[in-house]
């Protein structure tokens, strides 16, 4: 354990991220590089609730739990809002990534694939699939993560593609 890596099935390495806390420096990431959040998150329906009233997400699919039968959508109850688990996953993703981000330059490629409901659990894994340096700040370079989103039972539930542009060690560019 210690701070050395263990090694990816992909032959990248592997971070836990209760041996390393907020993020490195661009040096530190390397193409394959899978980063396990840490901890996992139980969704509560009172906080799935709450942020649909702060978002003005008010869909009866995600509010209406003492009418909701099944009859206004494919599920049997209330279901998270998408942009909840898409928030927290990125909140996990922040020590072990862009905790010393410069810049959050974008999410690409979102994808809700399967439900949460509350009282589920949202774990989330991180692996990196580009480096390169910044062609405008030569004190920095940009790294391209894709984050998945699994429940306790370990199916995929959203994924997304973020790049952020992170410091450099030296300002020499290399």
């Amino acid at each position: 354990m210690g701070g050395e890596p263990d090694s990816a099935a992909g032959g990248g390495r592997v971070f836990e991220a209760r041996e390393r806390r907020f993020g490195g420096c661009f040096e530190d990431f390397e193409v394959g590089d899978e980063y396990r959040h840490w901890p996992g998150k139980t969704i509560t329906e009172a906080e799935s609730h709450i942020f649909c009233m702060l978002t003005l997400a008010v869909h009866p699919l995600h509010v209406d739990s003492a009418h909701f039968d099944g009859t206004q959508g494919p599920f049997e109850r209330p279901v998270v809002a998408g942009p909840h688990i898409y928030s927290l996953l990125l909140g996990m993703s922040v020590p072990d990534i862009s905790g010393r981000a410069l810049a959050n330059l974008g999410t690409t490629d979102l994808r809700h694939t399967a439900p949460v409901f509350p009282g589920d659990t949202l774990y989330g894994t991180s692996t990196v699939l580009e480096t390169r340096s910044s062609r405008s700040r030569p004190d920095a370079g940009i790294v391209t993560v894709e984050t998945v989103g699994r429940n306790q039972d370990g199916e995929v539930v959203t994924t997304y593609k973020r790049s952020v542009l992170l410091p450099r060690r030296s300002t020499d560019g290399a």
